[in-house]
């Protein structure tokens, strides 16, 4: 039986550590996920989140939130991750249902999906952020900067990250002018300049505020 179990207090690291997962395991709950999502902010394209259940025999050392890694580091971390994880899940919130649900509920909806789609049923899911998505398959923490706290959070980061990153330059091969592979959808002077003259294409928010900034 599982024994009630309040969340550890968070030691001085300056990386992501184990300590969340370790205390679950203490608690009786064998599968740990790591649950992050990357893209709420950008003018196209998807939600990704990746789920990611780490072994505690053969942590993958080196993971950050993908915030604070190079894309080069990010990349390597990723192959790391996927060759020693017990499971990775990553799924997509589409344009379509971004637009129809807005961005926070497709991306909790997404959370929820990315859980559901590990290999291994996880006893309990650390989501990063205070949002925890209904429709888990299992009990779930949410941890304000989770990605900068656990390691289990920090790898789902990394994954979700360079996974989106790839698809979005797969995008660029089809719509150039908007520089997708630069950007990877976010607004910057360059995208607002594209999107001014050639207008969305189909991997644009309608939802979001889409023309150049104003003065």
């Amino acid at each position: 039986m599982k024994k009630e179990c309040a969340a550890p207090p968070l030691p001085a690291a300056a990386t992501p550590h184990f300590d969340f997962e370790r205390e679950a395991f203490a608690c009786g709950h064998r599968w740990v996920a790591g649950v992050d999502e990357v893209g709420r902010g950008p003018l196209a394209g998807p939600v990704g989140v990746a789920a990611v259940i780490l072994d505690p025999d053969d942590l993958p050392f080196g993971v950050d939130d993908s915030k604070a890694l190079p894309e080069a580091k990010r990349e390597h971390l990723r192959e790391i991750i996927f060759a020693k994880a017990l499971s990775v899940s990553i799924v997509f919130a589409s344009v379509d249902e971004i637009d129809a649900m807005n961005i926070r509920g497709a991306a909790l909806r997404a959370m929820a999906r990315a859980v559901a789609g590990l290999s291994l049923r996880p006893h309990l899911a650390l989501i990063d952020g205070r949002d925890t998505p209904d429709g888990l398959i299992c009990p779930a923490r949410p941890i304000v900067g989770g990605d900068g706290l656990s390691m289990s959070i920090a790898a789902a980061s990394i994954v979700a990250k360079t996974m989106r990153d790839a698809l979005m330059r797969n995008l660029h091969r089809d719509y150039p002018h908007y520089g997708f592979a630069e950007h990877v959808g976010y607004a910057t002077a360059a995208h607002r300049r594209a999107l001014a003259l050639s207008g969305p294409c189909p991997y644009h928010r309608r939802s979001f505020r889409l023309g150049p900034e104003e003065d």
